[in-house]
């Protein structure tokens, strides 16, 4: 990652504290250690003295969350900036959020600034980010003062067992003249308690909202574990009854679970028809001879619900779907959730989905908006079969490592697929003698990443793609429309990338620049090219927007889309002490030398990303006039002192600024540039934050909006 030495914390970023949440727990510090915008964007700025007096020294520190791809658990690693870690992430999707902070792998702490807690997980706190109109993430919220249901705890006796469920009751329970209360069972899966279905579930939240809205009928909700047998989900039936003013007669009890309580629910549904009429599974994984003897026809609702590919029951409800088919056996499926697997995430859905069908008759039993039908089970290739990452159809990436690692404790993919591109870690799994895990879905776009395997940085020797100055990082394209222009146009039709060799004053070496020319290049046209000097970030070389930026697919398509002025783009080495004096000096005069490019200010641009950025901009102050065409990426403007704004304006046809957003930590910087530009005058171009942070996933983007824009005026 291209990080420039002594850029301290973004402390200029507005943001808003984290939306309470209304579990209870210590009193908060002063200042917060994660805060999140109004529009999703996490903030984070931890003491390392805090981190320090809880675990002892570390050298790394990362937040680990549910901010992975289809919300899957990730590691997000802090930049040490001064005497905090430092992070920023985002835009999250409406929804709840779960996290710890941990330094060096295995030293957890909870976040003593966040007063959420998760019973079950006490390192764990929550945030939430809100939603906006039409949101199910509306539903998680805490509904107005005193218009919600109750929840307490019923104790029950079990053989010689004691036992205890979370019972949520509805507002107004009981209600004076009010008959008995339909029954809803709803289980956690194996490893969880029954408080996850209120700490991570917000079940409580989403049925106050629900019931305040009218869209569910009046129940009393029972939440278990989910780890009871058939004896004691009669025991608790019994403690239920005595204790609650409930239905007793099957029409009025519904069962429901996620994961191993799903299955658990089903096969109560379907081997015993005379205890439930409604049942639910989210993400359950029935086992084999849940439908003997034809149990559950006559069930008024057996509703499905599954994740994407990456959850463990999809290829389970495949299986099932078919078995109910066979056996005749009506149920409701509510289609693939392309956007989460067997998480949080998706069975709050899948509950908001569920439980305005209980107890009613309902018109809508189709799946729920945007899902999307279930299309045979997936299988990656049998590991060891086939090089990494392996692409499957709808975005779904498999990566495994060679059998290099099998001692290894901890093995992590990072990679740029947090939203807006940014990096996070996503664990990976033993497979036999590799690690292995599928992410996704992911969009179409290019993508690098690398294995940490115990906290060290190693190559995916597996895939033969390569990165100069970043040896372990491997990359990949997921195509589509939406990475058209980064991917390859037919062989033969774009245009050529050559290496040129000029002795620089500066390092007293030969050094070396990438140099692309159109398609049709003719070095004996009458008329020089016009040529665009475009340079690299803090930490890169000349050939990073070749292996990284995408240069060469960018340029060759919006050529073969005729957006493109036909010219020359030459790529140099930044990395001199006196850049200024390295490209007037030495890179311009061989690429003049070397290709019949034009030596006129108005047929000659610089570009930059980052270092090359602040450097562009130096020579523009320096040079004013000496290239007509200027564009810095993410990068800022600083002082004005001295500089010729007159000179500037007569001799630059274009000045573009771009910058990422506020996970650019640049970002501060060149906001607070502007002003300075527009106190002398200058006259700029800037349209607004390019979504993203200070990587690849921004700049190609810039170049894209940029090239097209020079020597047309």
């Amino acid at each position: 990652m291209v990080i420039i030495a002594g850029v301290m914390a973004i402390a200029a970023m507005i943001i808003a504290p984290l939306v309470p949440l209304s579990t209870p727990g210590p009193a908060m510090a002063d200042t917060p250690w994660l805060t999140v915008s109004d529009d999703g964007y996490l903030s984070i700025s931890i003491p390392a003295a805090s981190v320090e007096a809880k675990v002892g020294q570390v050298s790394e520190v990362m937040v680990e969350g549910n901010f992975g791809p289809s919300s899957a658990w990730a590691e997000y690693g802090l930049t040490r900036r001064g005497d905090v870690w430092w992070g920023a992430l985002g835009p999250l999707k409406p929804g709840l959020y779960s996290y710890q902070v941990t330094g060096d792998i295995t030293k957890g702490l909870k976040d003593p600034t966040n007063p959420t807690g998760v019973a079950s997980r006490p390192l764990w706190s929550t945030f939430l980010v809100p939603g906006g109109p039409g949101d199910d993430a509306r539903l998680l919220v805490d509904p107005p003062q005193g218009r919600g249901g109750e929840v307490e705890t019923l104790a029950y006796q079990t053989g010689r067992q004691k036992r205890s469920a979370l019972v949520w009751t509805p507002p107004g329970y009981p209600a004076k003249g009010r008959g008995p209360y339909p029954v809803l069972y709803l289980r956690s899966g194996a490893g969880q308690s029954a408080s996850d279905w209120l700490d991570l579930g917000r079940a409580r939240q989403i049925l106050d909202n629900l019931s305040v809205r009218g869209s569910v009928e009046p129940m009393v909700v029972v939440i278990t574990d989910g780890s009871d047998d058939d004896k004691e989900v009669k025991d608790l039936r019994k403690a239920v009854a005595d204790a609650y003013r409930v239905r007793h007669d099957r029409e009025h009890q519904a069962i429901a679970g996620v994961a191993e309580g799903g299955t658990r629910a089903l096969r109560a549904a379907l081997t015993k028809p005379g205890d439930f009429a409604y049942a639910g599974s989210f993400s359950g994984l029935p086992a084999g001879g849940a439908l003997s003897g034809g149990a559950g026809r006559d069930l008024r609702l057996l509703r499905l619900y599954t994740g994407n590919v990456t959850d463990p029951a999809y290829n389970a409800t495949v299986r099932l779907t078919r078995a109910l088919d066979r056996a005749g056996i009506r149920y409701e499926f509510d289609g693939v959730n392309p956007d989460a697997g067997a998480n949080w995430t998706a069975w709050r859905e899948n509950l908001i989905d569920f439980l305005p069908r209980l107890f009613r008759t309902v018109r809508d039993h189709g799946p729920s908006a945007g899902h999307g039908r279930l299309k045979g089970e997936f299988h990656p290739p049998a590991p060891g079969t086939t090089p990494t990452p392996f692409l499957s159809e709808g975005g779904f990436v498999t990566f495994e490592t060679t059998t290099d690692f099998t001692d290894a404790k901890h093995v992590t993919v990072w990679a740029n697929d947090a939203p807006g591109g940014s990096w996070l870690r996503v664990p990976m799994s033993r497979d036999g003698d590799r690690w292995r895990v599928t992410v996704g879905p992911l969009d179409p776009w290019f993508y690098y990443y690398q294995w940490i395997v115990d906290g060290v940085s190693v190559k995916d020797t597996s895939n033969p793609s390569k990165v100069t100055s970043e040896p372990n990082w491997s990359h990949f394209l997921v195509p589509g429309e939406r990475s058209r222009l980064l991917s390859d146009v037919p062989a033969g039709r774009g245009g050529k990338v050559e290496s040129l060799t000029y002795p620089s004053t500066v390092a007293n070496q030969d050094r070396t620049a990438l140099v692309w020319t159109p398609p049709g290049y003719d070095p004996r046209r009458a008329e020089p090219y016009p040529v665009l000097y475009l340079q690299h970030g803090s930490g890169q070389s000349y050939t990073d927007w070749v292996e990284m930026g995408r240069a060469k697919q960018i340029l060759d398509h919006e050529f073969l889309d005729g957006k493109l002025v036909p010219m020359v783009v030459v790529m140099g080495n930044g990395n001199v002490p006196d850049f200024t004096k390295e490209l007037l000096d030495n890179i311009v005069p061989a690429a003049r030398a070397r290709y019949n490019v034009s030596g006129d200010p108005s047929r000659q641009a610089l570009a930059g990303l980052s270092m090359g950025g602040v450097q562009t901009l130096g020579v523009l102050k320096a040079y004013p006039g000496r290239f007509a065409y200027v564009a810095a990426f993410s990068a800022w403007f600083g002082s004005g002192d001295g500089v010729d704004a007159e000179a500037i304006n007569k001799g630059t046809k274009m000045l573009r600024l771009y910058v990422g957003d506020q996970t650019d930590f640049v970002q501060p910087f060149f906001l607070s540039s502007l002003p300075v530009l527009d106190g002398l005058g200058i006259h700029y171009e800037y349209d607004g934050v390019t979504p993203g942070p200070h990587g690849w996933d921004v700049w190609q983007k810039n170049l894209t909006d940029l090239a097209p824009r020079l020597f047309k005026r």
